[in-house]
């Protein structure tokens, strides 16, 4: 069954809302005006309830289908990213230092045209959690809406989610049973010497070479301490110390992100972390303090969920353009706290080619909006078909 008719119908007005959201981007909790035009078209379609302030700016809108069934909840985030968009796009965004770079005003907008569609035919039992989250980029505005109980209050038997991905074939599907996504940590380490002139370094404590010691040591934990068949990633993404050629500085930083799937690899990384930076600050004769912050969990499938989804899937874009083993993949995302309440499944929809996530010049494909409606639709009616 390809997309739904009626749904491709409105697919105009589907790309109007996602290009006035991607004008008007905004930052983790602080997506209000976000909320405010989702809640207003979520009005206009007639949905049952709405509920906003969840997670600060988190919305759950309820419609109801026909007679007694379960509660299905279908996510989408809302929040950009703090970076200058470079499309050069009529809608490109509005707002210096802010931009829509991941595609969540893509998902959004697949979700509100999911909306509309089952508030006007409504063929399907129990009920559907439609639930638009900010802060997926920063802050964990799942593990918040999660916190605020969305799952016990809306009684959410299962979730779903999708992520679109440009430079895959437009309109296939991907995703797994069991991890698709890692567990994203940071660190920090700070170090302290003592500055001084920069032709009389004797007289110092330099931190640069210390910092620059810890900093090729990090990825001997992955070669090293760590089994070869367990995903590690540690990634050094910035190091600073010094403001000008002949000054030794006092200080240096660095910092960087650790991505694993087994909590025992993320201990073994945090123990060899205070290992290396104890062992580098002793023999440089510096102070150090490594700052290690947990982060997402790994985003987790339900076997059978993910199967569940892959079918409906295979309905909506055929049997060839869906990889339902797919693998699991380095990225994190914050849908994991949701999928650690209730059984559901993760996917990619590709978005064909075009600049990659987080790049200034990335713009969301809207040729796909209807292709992810109709798979959350169809999801809904297969999942509870009508009596």
């Amino acid at each position: 069954m390809p997309v739904v008719n009626r749904i491709a119908s409105y697919a105009e007005e589907m790309k109007g809302w996602r290009r006035h959201l991607h004008a008007h981007p905004e930052l983790s909790f602080a997506c209000h005006e976000t909320a405010a035009f989702v809640a207003e078209r979520l009005s206009e379609f007639g949905v049952d309830q709405i509920h906003g302030g969840i997670g600060e700016t988190g919305i759950v809108a309820i419609i109801e289908g026909r007679g007694e069934g379960p509660t299905i909840g279908l996510r989408a985030d809302m929040d950009a990213l703090p970076m200058t968009e470079t499309t050069g796009a009529a809608h490109a965004s509005t707002v210096e230092g802010r931009a829509h770079a991941c595609g969540h005003d893509g998902h959004t907008t697949m979700l509100l045209g999911a909306a509309k569609y089952l508030a006007e035919t409504r063929n399907f039992a129990g009920r559907v959690a439609l639930i638009f989250q900010p802060a997926e980029e920063h802050g964990a505005g799942a593990e918040a809406m999660c916190r605020e109980g969305i799952m016990e209050r809306f009684g959410i038997g299962q979730v779903y989610a999708l992520h679109n991905v440009p430079g895959l074939e437009e309109g296939r599907f991907l995703t797994t049973p069991g991890p698709i996504m890692a567990a994203v940590d940071t660190f920090e380490i700070f170090i302290e010497g003592v500055g001084g002139h920069g032709a009389m370094p004797h007289e110092t404590v330099d931190p640069i070479p210390p910092a620059l010691a810890i900093a090729q040591a990090m990825p001997t934990i992955v070669s090293r301490n760590n089994y070869a068949l367990d995903d590690l990633v540690i990634s050094v993404t910035q190091i600073h110390a010094g403001t000008v050629d002949n000054v030794i500085p006092a200080t240096a930083y660095i910092n960087g992100t650790v991505r694993t799937f087994d909590p025992a690899v993320q201990k073994m990384v945090m123990r060899r972390m205070d290992e290396i930076v104890a062992g580098h600050a002793t023999a440089f004769g510096v102070k150090a303090r490594l700052d290690y912050v947990v982060g997402y969990p790994a985003t987790v499938n339900d076997a059978d969920a993910a199967d569940f989804a892959a079918s409906v899937a295979a309905e909506v874009v055929g049997e060839d353009n869906v990889d339902a083993n797919s693998g699991r993949e380095m990225g994190a995302e914050d849908f994991a706290y949701m999928l650690a309440e209730r059984p559901g499944a993760y996917l990619f929809l590709g978005a064909g080619a075009g600049a990659g996530l987080h790049h200034p010049s990335f713009d969301f494909n809207d040729d796909i909006a209807p292709i992810g409606a109709s798979f959350f639709v169809r999801l809904v009616e297969t999942a509870q078909p009508a009596a």
